[in-house]
């Protein structure tokens, strides 16, 4: 991989960024406190202990001064999927990068011509939406502002290829293609739910036999937090289930806090 990697966040999406490129060289990993780096070594170890064949989790290198990044020649920003803390972490990414880093965020719903500007450096910036678990999950959707120059287009496209990606360029829209098509199709089993009293189990049971996904919508809920659920609904304009709603507001945010539309 040409591009040294810097990435900015310590959960998942950033962690399980990490582990995959730590395949193919060192990458340096910005967490924000002390806390949250050792949380963010240990779930780098797990996934690069996950993965077929040999990775080191030692060319993972996590660090708590964010000018540690400065060394990147690329520099992801992986922080929580609000538009105030994601545009804050890339202004410091503007002034910490070198002068031809290229700057990219992970957000799967945020406008990228905004995003861009916090940067200070449009032309060098680029949405890049990896999804969770990264080390397996083989997409990325890939979203440019209008000032991105080819050069910038073209290392993204590398970038993602060099990771064992597969890039498909797509518009600067909320929820891009992915979410865009599939947040409605999972609110609406939770429409079903509510409508029929089916059992969620059953639900889901439907759609992984009936129609061959590897996950039921419901699980898929949980799996990606009812709180980013609600805000990635919000972002596209879908109508979000006020039961959703309700969940999130009881602090029952799916898999991550034991109890969502399941219980775990």
């Amino acid at each position: 991989m040409h591009e040294r990697l810097g990435i900015a966040g310590s959960g998942a999406i950033a962690c399980g960024l990490a582990a995959t490129a730590a395949r193919h060289g060192e990458v340096v990993l910005w967490a924000r406190s002390d806390s949250s780096a050792h949380r963010a070594r240990g779930s780098v170890l797990h996934i690069c202990g996950r993965l077929t064949g040999e990775v080191n989790a030692g060319h993972v290198r996590v660090e708590t001064d964010l000018d540690a990044l400065g060394e990147a020649t690329a520099i992801v920003e992986a922080v929580a999927e609000d538009e105030a803390i994601k545009a804050g972490v890339l202004a410091d990414l503007g002034r910490v990068a070198g002068g031809h880093a290229i700057l990219a965020t992970t957000t799967s719903s945020l406008s990228l011509e905004r995003l861009a500007l916090a940067t200070g450096a449009p032309e060098r910036f680029v949405g890049l939406h990896v999804f969770n678990p990264v080390a397996k999950m083989k997409l990325v959707e890939l979203a440019f502002p209008a000032a991105a120059t080819d050069v910038t287009r073209e290392r993204a496209r590398s970038l993602c290829e060099a990771l064992g990606k597969t890039p498909v360029e797509v518009p600067d829209l909320p929820g891009f293609v992915v979410n865009r098509l599939l947040f409605p199709y999972l609110f609406s089993a939770v429409v079903l739910l509510e409508e029929t009293g089916m059992a969620p189990e059953d639900v889901d049971l439907c759609m992984t036999l009936g129609a061959g996904h590897p996950m039921g919508p419901l699980a898929l809920l949980d799996y990606v937090g009812l709180d980013v659920s609600v805000a990635i609904g919000d972002a596209i304009g879908a109508d979000v289930p006020a039961r959703l709603r309700t969940l999130v507001a009881e602090g029952a945010l799916g898999r991550k806090s034991g109890l969502g539309l399941y219980k775990y």
